[in-house]
């Protein structure tokens, strides 16, 4: 059974940085493609960044130039790291193995002064 594990969330002011980590376990990790995703109250979970088995990487518009996706294989491990962040960032962050239905249980970034 694949389990996702996400922690890092927090309350941070409007251009402060956070690093998101989301341990794996259940799974071949090298092998797996992951993803994060942010669901802002009353709206959609929307795809973050993804990372694949080959290390390539993809950015939603709104992260690019900000949010750093990256991966441990020797510690199955994803990490996040976002930086000068803004109020419109706020949301829970979710980790999941891309193209399946494992999903973490999410961790919640407020962006506020």
């Amino acid at each position: 059974q694949v389990q996702l594990v996400e922690s890092g969330g927090g309350l941070v002011q409007p251009g402060g940085s956070l690093r998101l980590s989301c341990v794996v376990s259940g799974l071949t990790f090298r092998q797996a493609a992951f993803a994060w995703y942010r669901q802002a109250p009353g709206k959609h979970r929307d795809l973050v960044a993804n990372i694949f088995s080959d290390y390539n990487t993809w950015y939603a518009d709104h992260g690019k130039g900000r949010f750093t996706i990256s991966r441990d294989n020797a510690k199955n491990t994803v990490n996040l790291q976002m930086n000068n962040l803004k109020p419109e960032d706020t949301g829970v962050y979710y980790c999941r193995q891309y193209g399946t239905s494992a999903w973490g249980q999410g961790t919640q970034v407020t962006v506020s002064s």
